[in-house]
C-alpha cells in the first residue's frame, strides 16, 4: 500500500523555487532518508506534507487510512506530566477513555472495551514509559510537569509523542539534534524495529546507513530515489556521474567531428548534400547533460604552536556549581595529540567537564595544572544564542580579533566556507549551518592547542560534517568531543571517557562495546568495560601513531606551500620589472639578463615544488 504520494510538485519559498515537478512515493513499511544540501528544501517539503506549507503545483496525497505522525515544532509546556503528555498523543485511546467515563449504554461500553483491547490500551502506560526512558527520562522525571524542563528536553517529549501512537507514516526532521549519544542510539534501534513507513531528514551518516532502506536525494529541484542506505547511495551516484561524464565526452567528440565536416565542405557544391545531412544529424544528437558539481565544502583549522606534554592535568578534582558537586575524584591528563570523546547521558556532567577543561569553570577541589601558553577553543552548542542577529560574520570576527585587519578577518571566515558575500550577510539571514560555520571560525580564531567541541554538527549537512572530520584529521592539537553522531565519534576519537554516576572514567572499548554496555545495563545493570580487546587497543594506538607519523608530512606541506607563494611573489615582481619599457630604454643588458635567468630558475623551482606538493597531498589523502 502506498501511504504517501508526491506527484509533480512545485514548491517555492519567498519566490525562490525549491522543487519543480518533483515526485516521490512512500510505500507501507518503507524507510526513506531525505537528504540534500542546507537550503535545498527538505524541511519545507515535510511542512508541505503536513499541510503547513502550500504547494505551487502538483499533488501531495496521504492514504485515507494512513495515520501520520510527526514531531511538533512547539515543545509542550505546562502542568501535565510527561507520561500523560505522551499518552494523550494517542487521540483514539484518549477519546475512548473519555467516552467510557460518560457512556450510559452497556452495549457502547462493551464496544469501547473491545476497541481498547484491540489497540492495546492496557499496555499504553508501559509503552509510553519505555519510550520516555529510552529518550533519557527516568521514572521520577516522567511524573514531573513539562514546564520544569528546558526547551531541548521538551523537544524529546515531542519526539516521544510522535513515536508512541505507532503511526503508519512517521515524519522526522533531524530527530537527533536534541539527543545525546545514548538517546540517539536508542532511537536508531527503535527505527529499525518500527513496522511502519518513515521519511526522515537527517545529516547523520550512521543513522542513514543503519536505519533506512532508500535514499531520496533532493537536488536540482528534483527528487531522485536510490535503493539502499547512504553508503550505497554514494557509490551509485558516483557511478552514474562517471557514466554521464563519459557519455558527454562521446557526444561532444561526435559533434566536433560532424561540425568540422560541415564547416569544411558546406561551400562546395559536390559536398553540399553530405554537409546538409551532417547538420541534420547534429540536430538529432542528444543534448549534453549538465554536470554542475556542488561546491566542495572544506574546513581548515589554523595550526597551533606545539606545547610540551602534558598541556593540562587534574588530580583529585571536583567540579560543579556553588555547593552542588556534579563530578568528584577527577583524575585526567590531556596532551596535544589526544583525541577524546565524552560519553554519558545528558545531565551526567559532560558539559560541566568541558567547561572545566576550557577554563570557564574553576574546580571546586583538586590540583589543576595548565600550561600558561595553552589556548583553548570552546564550541558550545548554545553559543548560537549569543550571536548578534543584526551583526555580520565579519563584524563578529572583527570584534573577536580587534588587532586583526579586515583581510585577516575575512581569511579566517573563508577557512569555514564563509565567502565575501556571506561574510557581510546579517546573522538573522544565515542558515543554521552557516551560523555553525561562523561559530567554528570564532572558536579557532587564535589557533588553539586544544579544541573542545560540544555538539558541533547540529545544523551541518553531510558534506560539512565530512569536511569537519577531514579538518580535525589534519589539526595538530588536542580534541575533546561531545557529539550524538556516532559516525563523527568513531572517525575522530581515539579515546573514550565515560561521564556517569558523578565520575569520569576511561572507557576501554569502542562504540560497539558501548552499545553493548548500554543494552546490558538496560537489561539489569552493567559496569563499564574494564579493558578493551587487544585488537581494538592496537587500532586506537595505530590511529594515534599514524597522526604522529603524518605530522612531519603536514609540516613539509606547509613549508612547500609557503615557498611556492614566496617564489610566486618574486616571479610577479620580476615580470613587472621586465614589462617596464624604461628598463630597456636604459640599456641595462646585464640586469635584464640576470632577471631573465632568475625567472627561468623560479619556474624550475616552482615546477619541482608542485610535484612534491602533489606527492605530499596524495600521501596524506590516502592516509
Amino acid at each position: 500500500m502506498t501511504v504517501l504520494s508526491i506527484r509533480d510538485v512545485t514548491l517555492r519559498m519567498m519566490g525562490r523555487p525549491l522543487l519543480e515537478g518533483a515526485s516521490l512515493q512512500v510505500d507501507d513499511g518503507r524507510k526513506i532518508g531525505l537528504i540534500g544540501r542546507n537550503g535545498a528544501g527538505k524541511s519545507t517539503l515535510l511542512r508541505a506534507i503536513l499541510r503547513q506549507q502550500p504547494i505551487d503545483g502538483g499533488e501531495i496525497r496521504l492514504s485515507a487510512r494512513a495515520k501520520l505522525g510527526h514531531v511538533a515544532q512547539e515543545a509542550p509546556a505546562g502542568e501535565t506530566s510527561l507520561l500523560d503528555i505522551v499518552l494523550d498523543a494517542d487521540t483514539e485511546r484518549a477519546g475512548l477513555l473519555r467516552e467510557l467515563d460518560a457512556a450510559p449504554d452497556p452495549a457502547r461500553i462493551a464496544a469501547i472495551h473491545d476497541r481498547l483491547r484491540d489497540i492495546r490500551a492496557d499496555s499504553a502506560p508501559a509503552r509510553a514509559a519505555t519510550i520516555l526512558s529510552g529518550l533519557g527520562f527516568d521514572a521520577a522525571a516522567q511524573a514531573r510537569p513539562s514546564r520544569e524542563f528546558s526547551g531541548g528536553w521538551r523537544m524529546r517529549v515531542s519526539l516521544a509523542r510522535a513515536l508512541f501512537p505507532e503511526p503508519d507514516l512517521l515524519l522526522l526532521d533531524e530527530p537527533t539534534n536534541h539527543l545525546d549519544l545514548e538517546a540517539a542510539m536508542w532511537l536508531e534501534g527503535w527505527m529499525q524495529r518500527f513496522p511502519g513507513a518513515i521519511l526522515v531528514v537527517s545529516h547523520d551518516r550512521g543513522m542513514l546507513d543503519r536505519c533506512v532502506d532508500s535514499i531520496a536525494h533532493l537536488d536540482a529541484k528534483r527528487i531522485t530515489l536510490y535503493p539502499g542506505n547512504f553508503e550505497s547511495f554514494v557509490r551509485v551516484r558516483a557511478e552514474r556521474q562517471a557514466q554521464q561524464a563519459a557519455q558527454n565526452t562521446r557526444i561532444l567528440a561526435q559533434r566536433a567531428h560532424m561540425q568540422a565536416f560541415v564547416d569544411r565542405f558546406r561551400a562546395q557544391a559536390t559536398k553540399a548534400r553530405q554537409a546538409q545531412s551532417r547538420l541534420k544529424a547534429l540536430e538529432r544528437l542528444p543534448a549534453v547533460e549538465s554536470l554542475v558539481e556542488d561546491a566542495v565544502t572544506t574546513f581548515n583549522f589554523p595550526q597551533p604552536e606545539p606545547l610540551p606534554p602534558p598541556m593540562l592535568t587534574l588530580r583529585r578534582g571536583s567540579a560543579g556549581y556553588g555547593e552542588r558537586v556534579v563530578l568528584r575524584g577527577i583524575e585526567l591528563r590531556v596532551d596535544q595529540e589526544d583525541r577524546i570523546a565524552l560519553l554519558g547521558a545528558n545531565g551526567n556532567g559532560k558539559s560541566t567537564l568541558a567547561k572545566l577543561l576550557a577554563g570557564r569553570l574553576a574546580p571546586l577541589a583538586g590540583e589543576l595544572h595548565r600550561d600558561r601558553r595553552l589556548r583553548v577553543g570552546y564550541f558550545a552548542q548554545h553559543q548560537e544564542d549569543d550571536l548578534e542577529l543584526d551583526g555580520t560574520p565579519l563584524s563578529h570576527m572583527a570584534a573577536a580579533l580587534p588587532k586583526a585587519t579586515e583581510t585577516q578577518c575575512r581569511a579566517q571566515l573563508a577557512r569555514f566556507g564563509l565567502d565575501a558575500d556571506r561574510a557581510e550577510t546579517r546573522v538573522r539571514g544565515l542558515s543554521g549551518g552557516e551560523k555553525a560555520r561562523l561559530l567554528l571560525a570564532l572558536t579557532t580564531r587564535e589557533a588553539p592547542q586544544m579544541l573542545i567541541l560540544d555538539e558541533p554538527t547540529n545544523h551541518l549537512d553531510i558534506d560539512a560534517r565530512d569536511a569537519l572530520v577531514k579538518a580535525l584529521a589534519g589539526y595538530e592539537g588536542a580534541v575533546i568531543l561531545i557529539s550524538h553522531d556516532p559516525h563523527l565519534v568513531g572517525l575522530v576519537a581515539d579515546r573514550l571517557w565515560l561521564v556517569a554516576d558523578g565520575a569520569v572514567t576511561p572507557f576501554e572499548g569502542d562504540l560497539d562495546d558501548y552499545r553493548a554496555h548500554l543494552s546490558q545495563r538496560a537489561r539489569g545493570g552493567a559496569k563499564p568495560v574494564a579493558e578493551a580487546p587487544p585488537v581494538k587497543r592496537e587500532e586506537r594506538r595505530g590511529r594515534a601513531e599514524q597522526r604522529q607519523n603524518l605530522a612531519p608530512l603536514r609540516q613539509r606541506l606547509k613549508e612547500v606551500e609557503a615557498k611556492m607563494e614566496k617564489l610566486a611573489e618574486e616571479g610577479r615582481v620580476i615580470d613587472a620589472a621586465l614589462a617596464d619599457p624604461r628598463l630597456y630604454d636604459r640599456g641595462k643588458v646585464d640586469l635584464i639578463s640576470r632577471a631573465t635567468v632568475r625567472r627561468s630558475a623560479i619556474q624550475r623551482e616552482v615546477a619541482a615544488l608542485e610535484e612534491e606538493w602533489l606527492e605530499l597531498t596524495e600521501t596524506l589523502e590516502v592516509a
